[in-house]
């Protein structure tokens, strides 16, 4: 970015994560003018310990993702998602979905892949460097949010002002863009904190995931890649009440281990942290609108949800995939991008996606996270109905590869 006070743009996205990276490559991809304003430094971003967290890429993402020109560059570092494996707590049923039951719509593809968010974020990086349509601003702070009849002003720190036929908000949960639209949103925290780790096993994990339903909430083994020593790893997500996800991390590393080890059982024979422990709180966010005059709202600025089922940022991919064709289509037609008609055609091609997602993460969240016997009876009775009735378990394998959402435009 050069040192004047203002630059013109068609599109300035808010936000560096991975929700606003890729949506400037697709934007940039295209052809249209894009600034991305990250707040943080991006050798920062892609640190081996930014953040310790993985992505489940389910199959309809990875074909945006791929859209957006960053899937070559990671998917020898994905794992694949070859089954699925979820359980109630230590309950002898369980449900199994497998890959190859989707061979008819997915050509034998997975249900998805695991990717740590370092790895996309470098992708995503390259990419943007490689496209001449992008600026990539970072470190940058953003200050003012501005929005008028013929453009949007996105104001920095440093006195610099992006002006931009279009803002995108993608600064996540605590959108700073969506308080300074004056879009409200409903939110509420659960009294959970997920646990964050990578683990090394001694026997390969087959490239199955597994989720068990605990009292305290949800606990998630996701297949990864083998490290450069050899070790097998999984990505742990483990749901816990704040205090004690609290004690975990702080707990020394045998104890931890040993704590690990009777909760993820014997399958995958000893393990063991590796690296660095992350607690995360968890709550709902959802935006009363997903735009405003020449802008509008992605990812969790717009809705946040339970990582229940892994399905956060495959959520904003598809509000990505939405937006982003509405836009190119605009621009090869040479139409204003922040028309409100386009806009309002967005929110409603997204938000019943989005509504339903965050109603279905919080009530499997609700009731699997209860020890009642009875509801624990009905609960594995429904495990089991699921399993034994096709059209049922169908319709849940097509919602994990990202199958299920009917896009409107």
């Amino acid at each position: 970015m050069n040192d004047s006070t203002s630059l013109r743009s068609q599109v300035v996205v808010v936000g560096g994560g991975l929700a606003g990276a890729t949506m400037a490559a697709a934007l940039g991809q295209a052809g249209i003018d894009t600034v991305i304003l990250d707040q943080e430094p991006a050798a920062a971003r892609t640190l081996p310990g930014f953040d310790g967290r993985t992505t489940a890429l389910s199959y309809g993402s990875r074909r945006i993702v791929a859209s957006a020109g960053l899937w070559d560059a990671v998917a020898g570092q994905a794992e694949p998602i070859l089954d699925i494996r979820i359980a109630d707590g230590r309950a002898p049923v369980f449900l199994h979905f497998d890959h190859q039951e989707m061979a008819g719509e997915s050509d034998g593809a997975p249900f998805g892949h695991i990717v740590e968010n370092r790895l996309l974020r470098l992708a995503q990086f390259e990419r943007l460097d490689a496209l001449p349509a992008v600026r990539h601003v970072a470190p940058a702070k953003v200050v003012a949010v501005e929005t008028g009849t013929g453009h949007a002003a996105v104001t920095l720190a440093d006195g610099r002002v992006v002006r931009a036929d279009l803002v995108i908000g993608a600064d996540g949960r605590g959108s700073f863009t969506r308080q300074q639209l004056g879009i409200p949103a409903r939110s509420f925290a659960y009294r959970q904190k997920a646990v964050v780790c990578v683990m090394a096993h001694a026997e390969p994990h087959q490239g199955v995931a597994v989720e068990h339903f605990l009292p305290a909430g949800p606990f998630a083994v996701l297949p990864m890649t083998d490290d450069a020593e050899g070790n097998h790893r999984s990505s742990i997500v483990w749901t816990e009440h704040p205090d004690t996800a609290d004690d975990l991390v702080h707990r020394p590393v045998t104890a931890f281990d040993a704590a690990l080890q009777a909760t993820v059982g014997d399958w995958l024979g000893p393990v063991r942290c590796l690296g660095k422990r992350f607690t995360y709180p968890l709550g709902v966010v959802h935006a009363r609108r997903y735009g405003a005059r020449r802008a509008a709202l992605i990812g969790e600025a717009a809705h946040a949800i339970h990582p229940i089922a892994g399905q956060g940022l495959n959520l904003g991919l598809r509000d990505i995939a939405v937006l982003s064709g509405l836009l190119v289509e605009r621009s090869r037609l040479g139409l204003d991008l922040g028309d409100p008609t386009m806009l309002q055609r967005y929110e409603q091609a997204r938000r019943p996606d989005n509504v339903a997602m965050i109603l279905a993460t919080d009530g499997l969240n609700r009731l699997f996270s209860t020890d009642l016997a009875p509801v624990q009876l009905a609960r594995d009775i429904g495990l089991a109905a699921v399993g034994r009735l096709p059209p049922i378990k169908r319709f849940f394998m097509r919602q994990a590869m990202g199958l299920g959402a009917r896009q409107r435009s």
